[in-house]
């Protein structure tokens, strides 16, 4: 149990680190950028289909006169 919180409180190491004190903000913008174009992280799931997107027929409704008025009668 002490080890746990121990692991806990400890800072994670940082992902990058500059030892060259001579680099310009530029070449680290552009290693970062590169980086960063390499991903490594999955893809973002996909969103459920809107049910007004769904490829399938829709119902038809009655045509001409008193469809209307038919529209709205159970089947």
């Amino acid at each position: 149990m002490a080890d746990e919180q121990q692991t806990e409180a400890a800072p994670a190491k940082p992902m990058l680190q500059v030892i060259n004190a001579d680099a310009t903000p530029e070449q680290i913008a552009a290693i970062v950028a590169v980086f960063a174009s390499l991903g490594g992280s999955a893809p973002a799931p996909k969103r459920p289909r809107s049910l007004w997107a769904t490829p399938q027929p829709r119902a038809t409704y009655a045509h001409g006169l008193g469809g209307w008025r038919a529209s709205g009668l159970p089947r």
